[in-house]
């Protein structure tokens, strides 16, 4: 079944404060988008930096978690996507280059990529690559799930975008409560040893039924090296399913 044409909103500014960067009047770096029509429930959060290639300097920051606390209290926001309006960044081609590599400029990677890619990759394989600074293609980096998907590049070069947009849409019509509390259950249980995170699901799980605005979790858990000791997790009230555009484009 096709689906419906997107209806688009402007983009707009979120309330965000400071200037930009660049010192160009009345611009922004960060900028949100509701999408319209059958997508009604989607929007989009656009990293538009071009000089600096979208780097992450203070005001692209600042905005950024503004944009993000503003959008955290908006009950009509399902899904949050976030878009590159900078070609080639951030959803990028297949010959793209990532990795690491603090290490061969004699630093070490921060950010929180030294907690971030043992977690997600594996001690091990974080090592690995952390030691040796070594770069992956974007092939690499799907095969090894940095990445969750490469597609195929199109002429306009929003393949990517295309295919964040069509899981964004895949979330949509699913049950906000159950994907929320979803996500809290998630984020929260990898933060803990699986006992806890099982708990964490349990209250998560009872909450179906409760005022999820007042959700707090309080573990009482007994002490061990890799867990906490009796204490008060507050869970956001509405934590919206984030989309970001991980995908390779496969250029031929």
């Amino acid at each position: 079944m096709l689906r419906a044409l997107t209806l688009l909103r402007p983009w707009r500014p979120l309330g965000v404060r400071g200037c930009t960067s660049d010192g160009t009047s009345g611009g922004h770096e960060i900028q949100v988008r509701a999408l319209a029509g059958p997508d009604q429930g989607i929007t989009e959060i656009l990293m538009n930096r071009p000089h600096a290639r979208n780097a992450l300097g203070n005001i692209f920051v600042s905005e950024m978690l503004d944009a993000l606390a503003r959008l955290r209290e908006d009950q009509k926001v399902r899904v949050l996507l976030f878009r590159s309006g900078v070609k080639g960044v951030f959803c990028a081609a297949s010959s793209a280059i990532m990795g690491l590599i603090e290490t061969t400029r004699g630093l070490l990677p921060g950010a929180g990529g030294t907690q971030r890619l043992p977690r997600c990759l594996g001690v091990a394989l974080a090592k690995e690559l952390i030691f040796t600074g070594r770069r992956l293609s974007g092939v690499q980096a799907h095969a090894l799930g940095l990445v969750n998907h490469t597609v195929d590049q199109n002429k306009e070069g929003d393949a990517a975008y295309h295919r964040a947009l069509a899981l964004a849409q895949e979330i949509l019509p699913q049950a906000p409560i159950a994907v929320r509390l979803g996500k809290v259950a998630i984020d929260r249980g990898m933060e803990v040893d699986i006992a806890s995170g099982m708990a964490i699901e349990g209250m998560c799980y009872a909450q179906f039924s409760a005022d999820t605005t007042s959700l707090y979790v309080v573990l009482r858990i007994k002490p061990g090296p890799h867990t906490r000791q009796a204490s008060t997790l507050p869970l956001e009230p509405h934590p919206q399913p984030q989309v970001m555009c991980n995908f390779f484009n496969n250029q031929k």
